[in-house]
This record gives structure tokens, C-alpha cells and sequence, in this order.
């Protein structure tokens, strides 16, 4: 007989602020990354903001004198697997990608991880699709078709590419499931914010991006969104989350993969004015209404077996 999971106490009110936390802030990362790439480029402003972020939670959770575990060198490998697939494959390229595309419309191709983490869970020794989740694949794959190429409308390849965001976020999250890292997973995400952030500073070194960094043109706005998603995307966001992984259920923590994309359509629609096409509302139901099936899914199935949930959406 599966055996219920006990979470420790805490008052309703944290975990209606940390839940609110989780979706209104990581919601908001879409527009502040918009604001931020207005007078920062992309590679480099997402470099520092992980690095800066990073270091920070190393130096808190393996300070010296504190208890903790030696870090060895496959734990720096697999977390420069994870960095590069999560970070540099997946929030780098919506970093990227928002130059072309609105940040709404980045949103919700980024909350169709569910997706393709259903589809490639059995390539990592995961489970393989249910009727119901194979339903909800279809049914978001045909969503995110029809909002990258809708019907009469002109295709352009930023639109196309930007679906790597999704893809390298799902791969990494899966591969995180069997990596070696440390049992504190604040040290773990460290460690991936240093490699991740590292790698896109390569990138945006190699792209170019040194070359159009000017101090004195960086706007105010842009200061600010970027210490934003430092102060609140990168830390107050996921500290709520991994506080939230102890206090409630996983499938519960993982309702933010279809609330944050409409926070972000919305926000990108009064703060930005970005069109809401009637195209873009039913592809983002479908994509909605797919996660919310595939996590259905994951929730009937057994509680004593373990279950590939969604990583983080700091693609965020």
C-alpha cells in the first residue's frame, strides 16, 4: 500500500505568499528579461545575473566552516551539463529569442516543458506517455504549432529556433535526475548558475556582445530589470520554490509550468502593449490545457514509485 506523504506544518498564509511568490515573479521574468536586453545584450546581461546570483548562494550555503559535503570533480561536470542545457540552452535562448518575439509569446513556448519532458522521459529511464498525458502531448504539440506558424501567416526562423529553449530545458531537467550533486540542492543550484553563467558569457563573448556593452547607455529601466531578476527571479523566486518542495505536494509546486504564462501574456500586454491575437489565446489554451492533463497524469499515477516532475522554469 503507497504511503501518504507527510509534509512539516506551516500556516496557510507562507504558502499562499510563497506560491504567490513562485508565480507572480517568475511570471514577471519575461518582461523584466525584455527590459533588461532594451540597452544590455542578451548573453552577457543572463551571464552576470547567474554569476552574481550563483556566487552568492555558493558563498551562503558552502562558506567556510560550515558543514558541508566535498564537491567532487564529476559533481562540476554534471553541473556543467546541467548549466549549459538549463541556462545556456534554456533561459539563454528566451534571453535571445525575446529580441525578435514578444515576451508573452516566449512565455508560452517555455510552458510547453511538460511536453517534451513527457516525451523524452523514457530516453533518461523514465516512464513512458499514458493515454491521458499522450492526449495532452498531442494536444500542446498541435498548440505550439499553430502559435509558431499560424494559419496565413508568414514563418520566420527566430520563431522556429526559440523551441530550443524548451527542448535543452527538458533534456537538462531529465539528465538532473540521475546527475551527481550535492544533497543540498541550494548548493546544486549554485553550482549550475556558476557553469550556466560562465558558458554565456563564452557565448556572448564569441557573439559579439562585448563590443556593444556601453555603461553609460545602459537605461535606468534596464538596471533595474536587471537586479530584478538577480534579487527576484534568480533568488527570492527559487528559494520560495525549493521551500515549497517540503511543505506541499510536487505536483501542487508544479502548477506554476501554466500559471506563469499567463502572468507574462498579460504583463507583456499592459506594460509592453503586445498584441493578444485571438491565435495567440487558443494556442496558449492548448498549451494550458496540455500541461494541466500531463500533470493530471503524473498525480493518478502511483505515490511509492518515483516520477520525473518539471525542473524549474528559470528559463525564468
Amino acid at each position: 500500500m503507497a504511503r501518504a506523504v507527510a509534509f512539516p506544518r506551516s500556516s496557510p498564509a507562507r504558502i499562499a505568499l510563497a506560491f504567490a511568490a513562485v508565480y507572480l515573479i517568475w511570471g514577471s521574468t519575461y518582461l523584466t528579461i525584455r527590459i533588461a536586453i532594451e540597452t544590455i545584450p542578451p548573453m552577457l546581461m543572463s551571464a552576470t545575473r547567474f554569476l552574481i546570483a550563483g556566487l552568492i548562494l555558493f558563498a551562503v550555503t558552502y562558506r567556510p566552516g560550515a558543514r558541508h559535503e566535498h564537491l567532487t570533480r564529476r559533481q562540476w561536470r554534471d553541473a556543467l551539463i546541467i548549466g549549459g542545457c538549463l541556462l545556456l540552452g534554456g533561459n539563454g535562448i528566451v534571453s535571445w529569442g525575446e529580441q525578435y518575439v514578444g515576451s508573452g509569446y516566449m512565455a508560452l513556448i517555455v510552458g510547453s516543458v511538460p511536453l517534451w519532458m513527457a516525451l523524452l522521459a523514457p530516453a533518461f529511464g523514465g516512464r513512458r506517455v499514458t493515454a491521458l498525458a499522450g492526449v495532452g502531448v498531442a494536444v500542446g504539440l498541435a498548440g505550439v504549432g499553430l502559435l509558431v506558424h499560424p494559419s496565413g501567416a508568414s514563418i520566420h526562423w527566430q520563431s522556429i529556433a526559440v523551441l530550443g529553449s524548451p527542448l535543452l530545458w527538458s533534456i537538462g531537467s531529465l539528465y538532473a535526475q540521475r546527475a551527481a550533486m550535492p544533497r543540498n540542492a541550494l548548493t546544486a543550484t549554485a553550482m549550475e548558475m556558476i557553469c550556466g553563467g560562465l558558458l554565456m558569457g563564452i557565448v556572448g563573448l564569441a557573439a559579439g556582445e562585448a563590443g556593444r556593452v556601453h555603461v553609460a547607455s545602459i537605461s535606468g529601466a534596464s538596471w533595474i530589470a536587471f537586479v530584478y531578476l538577480i534579487a527576484f527571479g534568480s533568488l527570492i523566486g527559487y528559494t520560495c520554490y525549493i521551500w515549497l518542495l517540503g511543505h506541499v505536494s510536487s505536483t501542487a509546486v508544479s502548477t506554476y509550468a501554466y500559471v506563469n504564462p499567463l502572468v507574462a501574456v498579460v504583463l507583456g500586454a499592459i506594460v509592453l502593449g503586445e498584441a493578444i491575437t485571438p491565435v495567440t489565446l487558443g494556442a496558449g489554451a492548448m498549451i494550458i490545457f496540455a500541461v494541466a492533463l500531463i500533470l493530471s497524469s503524473r498525480a493518478l499515477q502511483s505515490r511509492h514509485k518515483t516520477v520525473l516532475e518539471p525542473a524549474i522554469s528559470d528559463v525564468a
